[in-house]
């Protein structure tokens, strides 16, 4: 079976409120400390998700949403 991401309103409604949490979490950071946070983040929620294949269709709809196209190199590094 393939990886799916969810289709459904994951926040149950409370989208506005996780905005707000991460914004946040990010108040009184340097862009270093800032960065820091978000890639120790994107870790602990793969490792939550824990799912390669999952993880790599994340990563090239995040790609994509930038404009991006997803590479091999990318996938595999």
């Amino acid at each position: 079976m393939t990886a799916r991401l969810r289709q459904d309103d994951g926040f149950a409604g409370r989208a506005d409120e996780v905005y707000e949490t991460l914004i946040r979490a990010h108040h009184g950071l340097s862009d270093e400390d800032s960065a820091a946070l978000n890639a120790r983040l994107v870790l602990i929620l793969a490792h939550e998700v824990g799912d390669p294949a999952l993880l790599a269709e994340a990563i090239a709809l995040a790609r994509r949403s930038l404009g991006l196209a997803s590479s091999d190199h990318a996938m595999s590094a």
